[in-house]
């Protein structure tokens, strides 16, 4: 019989997190808690949650720079992780999926509603499209267990959003990417963040990417398409 899913609960709210640890139970998750950043990032090291629900304003280390931790390491990086924030600017919530957030709840929230969220979450993350990576297309090479991107034999700094992006990309190797599937597979949402946010982060991993930015091609009125420039 299959382990139930473990949910790793980060909050320094103990009451909040006791709360939620309750509901996560009842639902038929196993959970463990962390109440600063530290713990919580050691407590992922020693055991591997399926999901992070993670509060934005820590003591210590702030959610975000957890959430960045946990992405850039190759032990974690695939873990989805639900962020909690107390904030409701949009500039929050772009710099939650910015670092790699899955989703993103703000508080105060229904408890019924977060765990309908990590089951969704899970769900998807179970149910992904079945892509074919090219780990190399033209001078571009990633290595996705290490988290790190190559163009032309030099390394690139790509943040968690861009590294996915990109995977992305090079999963759909000549289909074109409508701007609203790319937010539903990339940023995990569909109508919460405009379309811009795509056009901003294809124009900034174009930028990086040098000599293989023309290989991701704007298909106007569409989106965005990675083309195979060894295929006929």
């Amino acid at each position: 019989m299959a382990s139930p899913p473990y949910v790793l609960v980060v909050d320094d709210e103990r009451d909040l997190v006791r709360l939620l640890e309750f509901n996560l139970q009842q639902a038929g998750f196993e959970t463990g808690s962390a109440y600063t950043g530290e713990e919580a990032l050691q407590k992922a090291r020693q055991r591997v949650p399926d999901l992070v629900v993670l509060d934005l304003m820590l003591p210590d280390v702030s959610g975000t720079e957890v959430c960045r931790q946990l992405k850039a390491s190759p032990r974690t990086h695939t873990v989805p992780v639900l962020m909690l924030t107390a904030r409701t600017a949009e500039i929050d919530r772009v710099v939650g999926f910015e670092v790699g957030a899955d989703d993103f709840v703000s508080k105060p929230f229904s408890v019924r509603e977060l765990v309908l969220r990590v089951r969704a979450i899970l769900r998807r993350a179970a149910t992904a499209p079945d892509d074919e990576l090219h780990d190399t297309v033209g001078p571009i090479r990633v290595d996705p267990a290490a988290h790190r991107a190559f163009v032309s034999g030099e390394e690139i700094p790509l943040t968690a959003l861009e590294f996915k992006l990109l995977l992305t990309f090079m999963s759909r190797l000549g289909r074109v990417q409508t701007r609203e599937s790319l937010l539903q597979d990339v940023w995990g949402v569909s109508s919460d963040l405009q379309t811009r946010t795509v056009d901003t982060h294809v124009k900034r991993l174009r930028e990086k990417l040098g000599a293989g930015r023309d290989l991701i091609e704007t298909v106007r009125g569409i989106g965005y398409r990675m083309i195979d420039p060894s295929s006929p």
